[in-house]
């Protein structure tokens, strides 16, 4: 093929591009590679053989050969994938009862189709000042909806998830206020606790649990005023509806206890829409878990962080803050106002390292919540809640359970005791039954002592049927082991 004449005449295209370089290794462009390509790749690295490479790796920790076999036909290819695939099991051949922070909600399809315009499904996180003005106005919705469900002043552009929102607003407490003391509920999920442990590991800062009343699960009151006559506090942090699924009335007395002392809130999004906001009594920053709007819950993620605070702590809250403006001609125009990480400020003002935000979901939660609407979010939120009420219902007359656990309100979700066994083998049986019961309690990493072993958190969704309802309940009467201690 005749591209044109170079300086030394008339060229020709040539697929092979590359030269090779006198006294340098070529090694393929393919993985894997060939004997030979192995041979001299352990040439080159002084090893005898390719045992020899992955020594340090315990041989039971190895997977071995894969036994690809032979080359086939790629009709062959996809059909033996197909059939690999067969033995998935997906959500959808389930009925789901898994909660805690993370729902199973019907999106619209039009959700998906806005995220899939190629204007917003950018390769890249826009988080320059010179993004596009509707991915810039899209953030910009997204915070004034967070801010209008939460009470607060101002919200940012979104963080990565739920937990780690949680981890911001303790470090955002600890530039508010001294201490080395944040309290945190005895009731917050352990995965929380652990990611709030090591948001503070590095600042000589510790968590202080709250213990809740046996009966209600609710906060201890008389706790939290103990702790804060103590020097020391810088924060505390509760959460609505609480780990245990609870709707704690007792939050709305908090701030007076805490007088100055910061206090964060992770709250339920959908929650907010039937109940107070917490900045209107008197919480500081406000955080929540964005996934049950318009985000499928995958398996575990994509997540969505969401963080808004009062005005006067704009400055020290972290990640970015989206304005709206006039250019100069009067037209509206949107811009990233506030940018608090160190490549944007200097670096000891920097309050955070966070190097991009979930743009992509926090336009699925402005999405969802434009499309279902407020009056249709807090039906949603209505009729979850009279589903639980059954579900509690039925679950109650199992013998050998305890639901609800807790004599106290609550929403979507709540815990269900059970009173002999093991809830992970009890969990265990539904799963083969198609039931997915629940999410256990208790901690269960190596040498965790728990006092919720023998509790688990179950929850309704938007598509959990009667039908569903009663099929957990029968399953339930299987699951239950016949005698053996009490627990």
């Amino acid at each position: 093929m005749r591209l044109g004449a170079g300086r030394d005449g008339p060229q020709s295209f040539s697929p092979n591009i590359s030269r090779p370089v006198p006294g340098v290794l070529e090694m393929p462009r393919w993985i894997p590679s060939g004997s030979r390509e192995e041979s001299t790749l352990l040439r080159e690295l002084g090893l005898p053989s390719t045992e020899a490479l992955f020594a340090d790796v315990p041989k039971k920790l190895r997977v071995g050969r894969m036994g690809v076999g032979p080359s086939h036909s790629e009709p062959e290819v996809v059909a033996a994938i197909d059939k690999i695939l067969d033995r998935n099991r997906p959500l959808s051949k389930f009925a789901s009862f898994l909660g805690g922070r993370v729902a199973v909600r019907y999106v619209p399809a039009a959700v998906d189709a806005l995220l899939s315009r190629s204007e917003f499904y950018t390769a890249y996180t826009p988080y320059q000042p010179e993004a596009s003005q509707g991915m810039l106005q899209s953030l910009f919705e997204f915070q004034s909806l967070w801010v209008e469900l939460t009470g607060m002043d101002v919200a940012n552009a979104s963080l990565y998830d739920g937990a780690t929102a949680m981890g911001e607003a303790a470090l955002l407490c600890r530039r508010i206020h001294e201490g080395d003391r944040f309290l945190i509920p005895a009731s917050l999920p352990w995965e929380e606790k652990s990611v709030l442990s090591n948001y503070l590991s590095g600042s000589r800062s510790r968590l202080e649990e709250i213990p809740f009343e046996a009966r209600s699960a609710r906060l201890d009151l008389e706790a939290v005023r103990a702790a804060v006559a103590r020097p020391g506090v810088f924060g505390m942090l509760a959460d609505l509806p609480n780990g245990f699924g609870v709707v704690d009335e007792g939050l709305l007395e908090l701030k007076s206890i805490l007088g100055g002392v910061p206090l964060a809130v992770s709250a339920d999004p959908l929650a907010l829409t039937v109940l107070e906001p917490p900045g209107s009594w008197g919480a500081d920053i406000v955080v929540g878990e964005g996934q049950p709007f318009g985000i499928a819950p995958a398996a575990g993620g994509p997540l969505l962080g969401l963080f808004a605070c009062r005005s006067e702590h704009a400055r020290l809250s972290p990640g970015r803050i989206v304005g709206m403006t006039r250019d100069a001609h009067g037209n509206r125009a949107f811009a990233l106002t506030l940018q608090t990480r160190e490549q944007h400020i200097r670096r000891s003002r920097a309050t955070s390292n966070i190097c991009t935000n979930q743009s992509l979901l926090a336009l699925a939660f402005v999405s969802y919540a434009t499309l279902v609407g407020p009056r249709g979010l807090a039906e949603l939120q209505r009729s979850l809640a009279e589903r639980a009420r059954t579900l509690a219902t039925a679950l109650g007359a199992v013998e050998g359970l305890e639901a609800p656990k807790f004599d106290a309100p609550y929403l979507s979700e709540f815990t269900v005791g059970l009173r002999q066994g093991s809830v992970p083998e009890f969990l265990d049986r539904l799963r083969r039954k198609r039931v997915l019961g629940g999410t256990p309690l208790a901690d269960p990493r190596l040498g965790a002592t728990s006092p919720l072993d023998a509790w688990f958190l179950t929850a309704v969704h938007e598509l959990t049927s009667e039908k569903d309802i009663q099929k957990f309940a029968r399953a339930a009467r299987a699951a239950i082991p016949k005698g053996g201690p009490a627990v």
